[in-house]
């Protein structure tokens, strides 16, 4: 059955390729951000705006079926000397617009490194990268998955490995324990694909995953699964 999906964060990267495939897929897809473009399309609806700004959660929530927040940022630095809120306060705001409406179904993009996935990328990234570099929108990560959490929605939260601008191949690992998983990679593609799986099959409902190609750590190739 065709789903309204709200795409929060449309403008580029997994949220873009969220619109595209949920359009293809014959879903009604609302595209949410600053950037979107304002030629009319089948099937789609746009909603231009920061998530953060007056109305926007809510006219991007009204009607909506299920809810993807692929929301990403480019301000680097470590926490102790930047502050980055958007992923805490505009989650809030969309999950009060979602209450306020009646919407249930969440699915939050947010990356190795948050929450209980600290500590198994490589020691580049581990050390370097996420101190250094992404500190401050990590810090904001972990604000933002506890928010989520304790909604009281039905949410799933995905947390992709390295990002690649590869194909959308349908294939790769979902991992709910990450006992010597280390690192990894996956494309934008693949990691819409997943969201996909979670708004419109209800897969991985109240959990929080990780998402890595199938070729990593020597695994065969294959489709993943609900639970794999």
């Amino acid at each position: 059955m065709p789903m309204r999906i709200a795409v929060v964060g449309a403008s580029s990267g997994i949220g873009r390729e969220l619109v595209f495939q949920a359009r293809t897929a014959g879903h009604h897809a609302v595209a949410v951000g600053r950037s979107i473009k304002s030629e009319a399309a089948a099937r789609l609806t746009r909603v231009r705006g920061s998530i953060l700004d007056p109305g926007v959660a809510e006219r991007a929530v009204a009607g909506a079926d299920a809810v993807a927040w692929c929301l990403g940022v480019r301000t680097l630095g470590p926490a102790f000397l930047r502050t980055v809120t958007v992923f805490s306060e505009g989650t809030q705001r969309t999950i009060e617009a979602m209450k306020a409406a009646g919407v249930s179904r969440l699915a939050v993009i947010t990356g190795l490194g948050a929450g209980e996935s600290r500590g198994h990328g490589n020691f580049f990234y581990d050390w370097i990268a996420l101190p250094l570099a992404l500190g401050a929108i990590y810090a904001d990560k972990d604000r933002q998955e506890a928010i989520v959490k304790t909604s009281g929605l039905n949410w799933t939260i995905i947390r992709p490995t390295i990002l690649t601008n590869g194909p959308r191949t349908g294939r790769y690992r979902v991992l709910e324990k990450l006992e010597g998983v280390h690192a990894g990679s996956i494309s934008r593609a693949d990691c819409a694909d997943c969201l996909m799986r979670a708004m419109v099959e209800g897969a991985w409902s109240r959990a929080a995953i990780t998402i890595t190609d199938a070729h990593e750590h020597g695994e065969p190739r294959r489709r993943s699964r609900a639970g794999d």
